[in-house]
This record gives C-alpha cells, sequence and structure tokens, in this order.
C-alpha cells in the first residue's frame, strides 16, 4: 500500500469510528425504551389478570367453616434441615 492509501483508510476508519460515537447513545436509547414499554405491558397484563380473578372470586360463594379453612393462593414453604 502506497501512503495515500494508508492516510484514505485512517480516514474512513476515523469517520466511521465517529459515525459509531455518534449514534450509540441513541441505539442504547431506543433499546431502553422498548424494554420499558415491554414492562410496561407486562404490568398492565399482569393487573388485568389480576382483576379478573379477584372479581371471579369476589362472585364465588363464601367458604363455610364446615369446609375447613379456605387456602390463601400464596404457597407456604418450610424450612428444611440440611
Amino acid at each position: 500500500m502506497e501512503t495515500t492509501h494508508v492516510e484514505a483508510l485512517i480516514g474512513m476508519l476515523t469517520v466511521l469510528g465517529l459515525l459509531v460515537l455518534m449514534v450509540l447513545p441513541a441505539v442504547i436509547g431506543i433499546v431502553h425504551e422498548r424494554r420499558i414499554d415491554r414492562q410496561l405491558k407486562q404490568a398492565g397484563t399482569d393487573r388485568a389478570v389480576e382483576r379478573r380473578h379477584t372479581l371471579a372470586g369476589a362472585s364465588r360463594p363464601a367458604r363455610s367453616p364446615a369446609h375447613g379453612p379456605a387456602r390463601s393462593a400464596t404457597s407456604h414453604h418450610t424450612a428444611r434441615a440440611a
């Protein structure tokens, strides 16, 4: 390679490097916003499902004490000795 070619190559690499430095923050911002949007959408879906379950549970008849204690929706874990 001649000196002119090397200088042209260095110039192109410099311009490409500057382009990457200018575009990279925008790309990171777009990816961040899409992740936030996905999380908000999932939270809205979870809230709607929870609301449906709550409304469905409210329409069911209450359990009488004769049928035993009502079970909670959360799981109960016991500690085990190692």
